[in-house]
């Protein structure tokens, strides 16, 4: 196992300061090469930072030091998708290190400094986009540190520069004569012009990229050392335990705090937008004083509320809401009416994420400046959304970002660090702000719940004439846009998936009606493709069986310009073993998608006892992601990524009832469970086209993948999830 060490962040708090470690010397670059406007400043920059008393920090860097320590701070932070490993991998490669040699450190946004590329100004990770946007400017900082070394032992040692070769972290000349380590070198080098052409390997000269390395974050988290969000200690802190109304929309009508307050260690209570925090010396104390407030509610409009309102009002919202137009091919309606016409309506139900690690944060807002100490998916946006209750300015705000147990979204808001912002104005030392499992539930922000109407139009020969989609739902960019999404704009999610799938289809037709719910909403893994992957791999099967036709050979026959889904549609059905014959009650069904740069395709074979449960007996995926880097972490997050689904597909249904949320924990809110959990192959194509993202590929196959193998094993076809509540 890697022996690498991770330092996320400041999160050991000790006594070596992060500013102090990037600036003890040596080579410090920005990930991509600055723009010629720049340059000055840049080398001005790098030339500070070797000094001491005048520490400079850029965003996204590579350090080498004299110590030969090789740093990367990675504009990406690591939630249990290997994301530390991949980034520092390509940085390896072209600095010709072992990954061994690599320290990760995550990037933080008042470190950004004003010469770094534009994709560092606002730092994020999410849609699957890491290694999309990382992919060139990270390998080119690598190969630039590599060749400003190369240049600064050209001098030292009077020799042409094309005369030296980087190998293992050491310089030598092709005699044999000369050869030292990179740190002889980080201080002159950091002197040297940032080079205005930076190579980079072909890929046959690739020893790390391509292959499988093993986590750099796991020797960590084995023995305890990771630091997570939860886990920050700061001197003086105390703790607050939140809860939120239990009805949507609900606030407090009056609040006795005298038994809480009675309990000794409870410091405080406070109140603030239907929103409740304790405040005592230790979490569980502030639990208790929670659980001992007498509070009076005043439920609002929502009491009566229920998952069967909602879903009306879903559903007739197309009839009274005009719907927002993605995409209307000129002679879809002639089309419609030439051929046989398909008509399905499909429901999706809200959904929550659920981490292992539930919200919490740590602040200390002082008068000069506030520091934060959590696990967040959007450090620049949290900066923001801090300055504007605080009122601080933004520099004087600093976010420690720290690994997430789990995200799959939810830290992509920031609305539960806004309400403990508002309460930590109130408090004069650091306090950590901990939601429990059912509050981080209840008070989630959900994936929408969807009503979809399909409508086709065939040929003879079963295939689409014309192909019509209509999504009804909640908008999950109009709580993410600056100032909401406008009325009558399109939200790129609720469609994402349907205006661009995998098929040729002659004529489309896409359009969506916005549905304002009192369930609040936004991303969860898998995004707009989590949710129209489904509707349009069920429809599609809908239509080959129309057509009387194999539900694989009737996709091929819409791929004619499609390669790589061709590829991997064909490998999944060889290596699913598809026309084998499976006993009664078993089936196999397919999805095929192009989501996030990713060609996929994934065969799921599922058996139903009689009386019991749906098992899952073995899935087959088939992956084009371009080029895998880390072909081992490409099958983990494919494994996880599918388990996640088919535990949303099987179980994960958020009901409501009288305007509450009524899932509470695990024993209410059901995950896949280890003897559950098929045998899953997974088959890498490399195609060599540049890198797609994985993350949420799993996710997005996992929901029609298992619904088509429902209806291959009972020819009954569900348009609705979770599947375990179906009569089978």
């Amino acid at each position: 196992m890697s022996s690498v060490f991770v330092h996320n962040a400041n999160n050991a708090l000790g006594s070596v300061s992060r500013r102090h470690f990037l600036a003890g010397g040596g080579l410090l670059l920005a990930f991509a090469q600055a723009p010629r406007v720049h340059a000055e400043a840049a080398r001005s920059a790098l030339s500070n930072s070797l000094k001491p008393d005048t520490p400079t920090t850029l965003g996204g860097l590579v350090r080498i030091g004299t110590d030969n320590q090789i740093s990367l701070i990675v504009p990406n932070i690591e939630m249990g998708q290997g994301i530390y490993t991949t980034e520092a991998m390509m940085i390896a490669e072209e600095l010709e290190v072992a990954l061994e040699a690599i320290t990760v450190l995550t990037a933080l946004p008042q470190e950004v400094s004003d010469i770094s590329p534009a994709f560092l100004k606002s730092l994020s990770t999410g849609g699957s986009k890491s290694v999309r946007k990382g992919w060139i400017p990270l390998r080119q900082a690598a190969a630039s540190a590599r060749l400003m070394l190369l240049a600064a032992a050209a001098e030292k040692w009077n020799l042409p520069q094309q005369s030296l070769y980087a190998e293992n972290g050491i310089i030598s000349d092709v005699s044999g004569r000369y050869h030292a380590p990179y740190g002889d070198f980080a201080l002159d080098a950091g002197r040297q012009h940032v080079p205005e052409h930076i190579p980079l390997k072909p890929p046959a000269e690739w020893k790390l990229i391509g292959h499988s390395c093993p986590r750099v974050d796991i020797p960590a988290k084995v023995t305890g050392k990771a630091i997570f969000g939860i886990d920050v200690r700061v001197p003086g802190m105390v703790f607050a335990a939140v809860m939120g109304p239990p009805v949507l929309g609900a606030s407090v009508d009056s609040l006795d705090t005298d038994i809480t307050k009675a309990i000794p260690g409870v410091l405080d209570v406070l109140h603030n937008d239907g929103m409740i925090a304790v405040v005592a010396k230790n979490y569980w104390t502030a639990r208790k004083g929670l659980d001992a407030l007498k509070i009076k509610w005043n439920q609002g409009p929502n009491a009566t509320l229920s998952s069967e309102d909602i879903r009306n009002i879903i559903r007739d919202a197309a009839h009274s809401i005009p719907a927002v137009v993605a995409r209307d091919d000129a002679g879809t309606d002639v089309a419609l009416k030439s051929g046989k016409n398909i008509e399905q309506e499909y429901q999706l139900p809200f959904l929550a994420h659920a981490p292992m690690e539930p919200a919490n944060t740590t602040l200390h807002v002082r008068a000069d400046g506030c520091d934060v100490w959590m696990g967040t998916q959007v450090p620049t946006r949290a900066r923001k959304a801090v300055a504007k209750i605080t009122g601080l300015p933004e520099e004087k705000i600093a976010i420690h970002n720290y690994m997430i147990g789990g995200s799959f979204g939810r830290r992509l808001a920031t609305d539960f660090l806004e309400q403990a912002t508002k309460f930590a104005c109130k408090i004069s030392a650091p306090v950590k702000f901990i939601w429990s499992r059912e509050e981080d539930i209840r008070q989630d922000l959900f994936r929408p719940a969807y009503y979809d109407r399909m409508r086709a139009s065939l040929d003879a020969d079963g295939l689409p004439l014309a192909w019509c989609h209509h999504v009804s739902g909640p908008s999950v960019v109009d709580r993410f846009a600056p100032g909401g999404l406008p009325a009558g704009k399109l939200d790129s999610d609720a469609v994402e998936g349907a205006v661009q799938t995998p098929y040729e289809l002659p004529l489309m037709r896409v359009i969506w009606t916005r549905v304002q719910t009192p369930v609040p909403v936004s991303w969860w893994r898998g995004v707009g493709p989590a949710h129209n992957v489904y509707v349009v791999e069920s429809f599609m099967d809908e239509l080959a069986a129309e057509a009387h036709t194999d539900p694989i050979e009737y996709r091929l026959r819409l791929l004619q310009k499609n390669p790589r889904s061709v590829a991997v549609l064909k490998r999944v059905r060889q290596e699913s073993q598809w026309g084998t014959v499976l006993p009664a009650r078993t089936g196999r069904g397919v999805a095929l998608h192009n989501a996030f740069g990713t060609h996929c395709a994934v065969v799921v074979e599922v058996a139903l006892p009689q009386g019991g449960p749906i098992m899952i007996k073995r899935v087959t995926a088939v992956v084009d992601c371009g080029i895998a880097i880390n072909q081992d972490a490409l099958i983990a997050q494919m494994e996880g990524g599918l388990l996640f689904g088919f535990t949303a597909a099987l179980y994960g249904e958020i009901t409501i009832k009288n305007g509450q949320v009524e899932q509470t924990n695990f024993h209410n809110h059901r995950l896949m469970r280890i003897n559950e959990t098929p045998l899953i192959d997974v088959h890498i194509i490399n195609s060599g086209e540049e890198p797609g993202g994985i993350g949420e590929v799993g996710t997005t196959s996992a929901f029609p993948a298992l619904g088509n193998a429902l209806y291959n094993a009972t020819g009954k076809r569900f348009r609705s999830y979770p599947f375990n509540q179906i009569d089978l």
